[in-house]
């Protein structure tokens, strides 16, 4: 995956792990659902990283940082206990970061179609109870996991956005999900290319039905710049704390990863409960 550790990655992991955190306050389990898994763990001296090192701008530059605030203290954390006799040479995505800070009493299921990054999925969690992996596609089987047996779960729904058509399928999914489970807390990722697809991802998402939506959006580079600029997060039945964490948070990536002093931020409610 030649954009493991980017500025997109770092966002959305960072704010994953803080919601699992906040899962974890709790005694009772959970379980977490993973719609496009991936391969799980990157490895950035790979071809494919290193044709265009997007990690340096993101995870690297990240890491540079002599202090960091205590919103990224755990997920930095857990990037250097994977790199920490060496130079950054691997990636986790949510799978690895999740199974990470899972509980004995916690579940998860991974779903991932490409047969590579599946069987490469299914390696690195062999013989973990806790983990299903399975070769479906996440949007037709999240919904019949819903309401899950632990009465709560967050459910991370990152497809490759490869095709249009993904940006309306992940609100068609989120959609579905939320009303057999509206109780869930949901993380919706998607990349900034075209703003003209964000905005109908917008007003899809309010005339869906879907309430108590915080919308979390962190920029590196002006728009005309061209390629990923930004991306952003869809939060769904936010933690009461999170607003302003990531306020922090946002404010910190957008000076820490920005090019040339030019990121952004945007954070805003975009449906009220």
């Amino acid at each position: 995956m030649c954009h493991a550790g980017n500025h997109a990655d770092v966002l959305k992991h960072a704010v994953l792990v803080r919601m699992l955190e906040y899962l974890k306050q709790k005694d009772k389990p959970f379980l977490f659902i993973d719609t496009h898994a991936g391969a799980g763990l990157y490895q950035l001296t790979s071809p494919w990283a290193q044709k265009n090192r997007e990690f340096d701008g993101g995870i690297g530059r990240l890491l540079q940082c002599p202090r960091l605030p205590a919103q990224l203290e755990t997920y930095v954390g857990l990037i250097k206990s994977l790199n920490r006799h060496q130079a950054l040479q691997h990636y986790p995505g949510s799978p690895s970061l999740a199974a990470a800070l899972l509980r004995p009493g916690d579940r998860a299921r991974l779903f991932e179609l490409h047969t590579d990054e599946f069987e490469a999925l299914g390696s690195r969690f062999r013989g973990e109870r806790r983990i299903k992996v399975e070769q479906q596609d996440g949007f037709r089987a999240l919904p019949g996991l819903l309401p899950p047996a632990q009465r709560r779960a967050l459910v991370l729904i990152d497809p490759p956005y490869q095709r249009k058509r993904d940006y309306t399928a992940a609100v068609t999914a989120l959609q579905a999900a939320w009303r057999r489970f509206p109780a869930g807390l949901y993380l919706l990722w998607y990349p900034v290319v075209q703003r003209t697809s964000i905005d109908r991802l917008e007003r899809d998402l309010i005339a869906s039905g879907v309430r108590d939506v915080l919308l979390a959006e962190l920029a590196v580079a002006p728009a005309g710049r061209g390629g990923m600029h930004a991306s952003g997060l869809i939060i769904v039945n936010p933690p009461w704390t999170l607003e302003p964490q990531l306020r922090r948070l946002l404010a910190f990536l957008a000076t820490a990863l920005g090019l040339q002093g030019q990121g952004s931020y945007r954070l805003e409610t975009l449906v009220a409960e």
